[in-house]
């Protein structure tokens, strides 16, 4: 073989191996960003129908079909999946075997329950933050606080929700208790769509983050007792803010989308 062929033969193989490099790289690229789509899609997917949910648009008992979501949305069923995978952990959705997906039944009393538990593991997520927190996790507290206020201004409820739910989750990151922030997620992903419903009574998000002031406050003073107690009352809700927050549910559909 002449020093000239087996020069042409290396670089045909170069290329070779370059041209599957590239192709290899791109495809990884468009593998990643389809995912990524995909799981904005999901999320886009749940957020509209967590709210259709709570407001009573979809029924408690009501069965979901994968097909049928995928063509109302115009997507594939892979997202619509995944959406009700986020709903099922949340309660929203119930499984039955080899009978499909229904929307659970969430009575009054029960959403009361879970709310009075809620606040006593937010309360102690924030008592525990106040005594264990550092600097640098008092900062992000802060700085999420800061975020709340901005979109407070901007009158954004769902925006403040979003920025809520940062404050909320440093706080249970600075508790230094994973038992205590794996039980409170668990809980909070349950009653998630039903708090984000409340911040859209009038005047909620404001008081909201007056009690987040006094949190706040709480927290960098390392003030236990007083954090554990304000987050409590953040979380539960009582008496007229219950009622707000069955009127708004009823509001949608012009009746109330749960049922004692």
């Amino acid at each position: 073989m002449l020093y000239s062929d087996v020069y042409n033969y290396k670089h045909f193989v170069y290329l070779i191996t370059l041209y599957r490099n590239i192709v290899h790289f791109f495809v990884y690229l468009y593998s990643d960003n389809l995912l990524v789509m995909m799981m904005k899609r999901a999320d886009a997917l749940r957020d509209i129908l967590e709210e259709e949910i709570v407001t009573g648009q979809l029924k408690p008992g009501e069965r979901l079909d994968e097909a049928t979501m995928a063509k109302r949305f115009d997507v594939s069923r892979t997202p619509i999946r995944e959406a009700f995978l986020q709903l099922s952990a949340e309660g929203l959705i119930e499984n039955e075997p080899r009978k499909g997906k229904f929307v659970a039944q969430l009575g009054p009393q029960r959403l009361m329950e879970m709310f009075e538990v809620a606040g006593e593991l937010e309360g102690m997520c924030a008592s525990f933050a106040a005594r264990r927190a550092s600097a640098e996790e008092v900062a992000l507290i802060r700085q999420a606080h800061e975020s709340c206020k901005k979109a407070s201004k901007l009158a954004d409820a769902d925006g403040y929700y979003y920025e809520n739910e940062i404050f909320h989750e440093h706080i249970r990151e600075a508790s230094h208790n994973q038992f205590l922030i794996e039980q409170a997620r668990l809980l909070h992903r349950r009653l998630k769509p039903y708090r984000r419903l409340q911040l859209r009574a009038r005047g909620r998000v404001a008081t909201s983050l007056k009690e987040h002031d006094t949190i706040m406050t709480a927290i960098e003073e390392s003030n236990e007792n007083l954090a554990k107690l304000e987050m409590k009352k953040h979380v539960t809700v009582q008496g007229e803010r219950f009622s707000d927050l069955l009127a708004a549910l009823a509001r949608h559909n012009g009746s109330s989308a749960i049922t004692p």
